[in-house]
């Protein structure tokens, strides 16, 4: 989606951000203070008022997104306009700065429109690569879906479980209910596996980790080492197909999920800096107006 953002109109905003880019850069180079270049200069005050507007309109394609029978241009142009428009503000509003760089309150603007620059590339990044990798981990298979396939495989298992000893239908039970993707944040982002399955024993079900299925699979394959019923043999060889299935189809869920919070993570840094950044030029503003 994003490649195609990119390009959009034979990347007609890309040409309009250089032309605004050099022509900033242009004007600097040319413009000769009596005083060393800041944000009090008549080209400070232009180019300030330029990336303040930019700031401004940035922030209206939230409203344009929501705004479906809009006839201001498209979204996808929006957006694009704000990809390019918004990687131009980073050179603007340093001109503007003149370099002068410190301990308050306009630095702080600055920075906070870096961060939210900075936010954005990765969210740009991120659009561009990890559609098609959810796409190739879904296999044309949404989670709802993926979820059902493993509620199938436990039923399965479950009515396999029937002709065998108790502890076999336990174990599945146990593997069932112990069963857990995702949870924090933290989790979700690193694709981890929390699952945990209380494993039968002479002593009493004990608890063990159980990411990838592995202690039940691991479980399984001894029962299947130590039987010596053809039938029974039979039987566990068939639950451990069925639970390296489940294996592969959680593994997916894990890594969709994963996915779907990388593309969304950057907004939780890049929406309330904005906000911030909102605040604290509307601050610098009125600072520079009432004191300078």
């Amino acid at each position: 989606m994003y490649e195609s953002l990119l390009n959009h109109a034979n990347r007609r905003y890309l040409r309009v951000s250089l032309w605004l880019c050099g022509i900033s850069v242009a004007l600097y180079v040319w413009h000769d203070p009596l005083s060393p270049p800041n944000g009090g200069t008549w080209l400070g005050y232009t180019l300030g008022g330029i990336g303040a507007a930019l700031i401004l309109w940035l922030t209206a394609l939230g409203i344009r997104k929501r705004s479906y029978s809009s006839a201001m241009g498209t979204l996808r142009g929006w957006t694009s306009a704000h990809v390019y428009l918004g990687l131009s503000l980073l050179l603007i509003s340093t001109l503007h700065s003149g370099f002068q760089f410190g301990w308050n309150l306009h630095t702080l603007c600055y920075a906070l429109m870096v961060i939210v620059i900075a936010s954005g590339i990765v969210g740009v990044v991120a659009y561009q690569r990890y559609p098609q990798l959810m796409s190739a981990n879904r296999a044309g298979s949404k989670p709802d879906r993926l979820l059902e396939e493993i509620q199938d495989i436990d039923q399965r298992a479950l009515r396999i479980a029937r002709g065998m000893p108790r502890r076999f239908a336990d174990l599945l039970r146990a593997n069932r209910d112990g069963t857990a993707l995702g949870g924090s944040t933290r989790n979700i982002l690193a694709g981890r596996d929390s699952s945990v399955l209380m494993v039968p024993s002479n002593k009493g079900a004990v608890s063990s980790p159980n990411s990838g299925q592995s202690a039940a699979l691991t479980w399984l394959g001894d029962e299947l080492a130590r039987s010596t019923d053809g039938e029974l043999s039979r039987r566990i060889g068939d639950l451990l197909s069925l639970l390296a299935e489940r294996r592969n189809l959680l593994r997916r869920l894990c890594r969709d999920a994963q996915i779907r919070g990388w593309l969304d993570i950057w907004l939780y840094i890049h929406v309330p800096v904005t906000l911030a950044l909102l605040g604290t030029l509307v601050a610098h503003v009125v600072s520079v107006f009432l004191y300078w």
